[in-house]
């Protein structure tokens, strides 16, 4: 049967234009995919940019605190807090 298609022209044809569809399917198919992975990965960047955002934070005001209650004291009767 594969020697029948190999060497009858319209069976040739038809079996070429199969195969290139097959190719030009399978390349879509992993285009798409490499475009979910690319938005997985944005997201993930996103959430990571978020979260070093609040840990930023949470360091400014870890370096701003009182050292110790005679400090905190002052700043509570001075308003600052």
């Amino acid at each position: 049967m594969i020697s029948w298609l190999l060497t009858h022209g319209p069976a040739r044809k038809a079996l070429g234009l199969i195969l290139t569809a097959a190719a030009i399917l399978l390349s879509l198919l992993n285009l798409r995919r490499a475009g979910e992975r690319a938005g997985r990965a944005a997201e993930r960047l996103d959430a990571r940019e978020r979260n070093d955002a609040i840990q930023r934070q949470m360091l400014d005001a870890a370096a701003r605190r009182p050292a110790d209650r005679d400090a905190l004291a002052d700043r509570l009767r001075d308003g600052k807090f």
